[in-house]
């Protein structure tokens, strides 16, 4: 798959293509935005385009995207090319030191096929220490036929000495419209489950194109019981949907969904653009408490939600959690008199 299909990116892509046209490409990159927006893509792209045998473009700044070259390279077969991305398996995934001094050992010989060897490293804020020293002994004095190119969703949790050796391109997400026609073109999906997966990813084109509808609906109808009036007035109910959620390792999914039916409602108290409602098949539920909810409350919660996301993994009590929020939704949402702080 060449430049020209990817969807989005037009400022970075169009950099990288200049680079290669013009033989100033730098000896590191540093790919940063968003998770799953598009930055892996661009990178395998960017190395099919300096390895392609039948490029596309007669200045060789793209891919054909079917020579052998091609796809060994999505095969992760190419004898030129590799990559080094944490374990996925492990409980902590990291790359290890052990990973990178084989990368060395690689690139102290010369290319088999190509003009240079590339090392693509996925999420790159997985470095340990030992690696990330080392990697920047390599990223100081680079061979002059080597190539690395970092991807990360979290720049700054790489060391200041390995992004200042680095050449960053920022990848931003995309609108919303964007990623809808792409799901619509690629998955083939009803415009309305095209529309629901584009506000659901929120710009990361990488999740719409691979969530699984049926089963994030499913998900979303189990936490829609738990905004339904008779769920919320009540509190033996809560008490025990919080109890069976926390059980099931489920608090911190039902916490986002929770976000994101709230900021529907929101969306519709402040009379904002209804495209980005989420829940579109719950407008009528959706009005009927925009007419009597609190949205200062419903704002503070948000904020207050975002808080216990943040504290998850440090020994959150999430039962606590659960219970609290939907005491506070159900006040917000005008279901109970709001209590008067002392």
């Amino acid at each position: 798959m060449p430049f020209a299909e990817i969807t989005g990116h037009e400022q970075p892509i169009s950099l990288l293509q200049a680079s290669v046209r013009n033989g100033r490409l730098a000896h590191a990159y540093l790919f940063h935005g968003e998770a799953r927006i598009g930055k892996w893509m661009t990178a395998v792209r960017l190395v099919q385009a300096l390895n392609c045998e039948r490029p596309s473009h007669i200045d060789n700044s793209d891919s054909c995207g079917h020579c052998r070259s091609c796809l060994q390279i999505v095969a992760r077969t190419h004898p030129d090319c590799f990559v080094i991305e944490p374990d996925p398996e492990s409980a902590t995934p990291q790359i290890k030191i052990e990973q990178v001094r084989e990368i060395e050992q690689q690139f102290i010989y010369r290319p088999l096929i190509g003009e240079r060897k590339i090392c693509l490293i996925d999420e790159a804020d997985r470095l340990t220490i030992g690696a990330a020293n080392a990697l920047l002994k390599t990223l100081e004095e680079p061979p002059g036929h080597g190539l690395f190119i970092l991807v990360t969703s979290r720049p700054h949790a790489l060391p200041i000495t390995i992004r200042s050796r680095c050449q960053a391109l920022r990848f931003t997400a995309l609108a919303r419209t964007q990623v809808e026609a792409a799901v619509i073109l690629k998955r083939e999906l009803p415009p309305a489950d095209a529309h629901f997966l584009a506000v659901l990813a929120d710009g990361r084109i990488g999740e719409a194109l691979e969530t699984n509808v049926a089963e994030v609906q499913a998900r979303q109808k189990e936490c829609l019981t738990l905004v339904k009036p008779q769920s919320l007035t009540s509190s033996t109910a809560i008490l025990a949907a919080a109890e069976t959620l926390a059980k099931s390792d489920r608090g911190e999914e039902t916490l986002t969904w929770l976000t994101r039916w709230i900021r529907d409602l929101v969306i519709l108290i402040v009379g904002g653009d209804q495209d980005q409602i989420l829940h579109l098949d719950q407008l009528t539920d959706l009005r009927q408490y925009a007419q009597r909810a609190h949205i200062d409350l419903l704002l503070t919660l948000l904020n207050d939600i975002e808080r216990i996301h943040q504290q998850a993994a440090r020994h959150l009590n999430m039962q606590m959690a659960l219970e609290t929020t939907l005491l506070r939704l159900r006040e917000a949402l005008g279901l109970v008199p709001t209590r008067v702080s002392a």
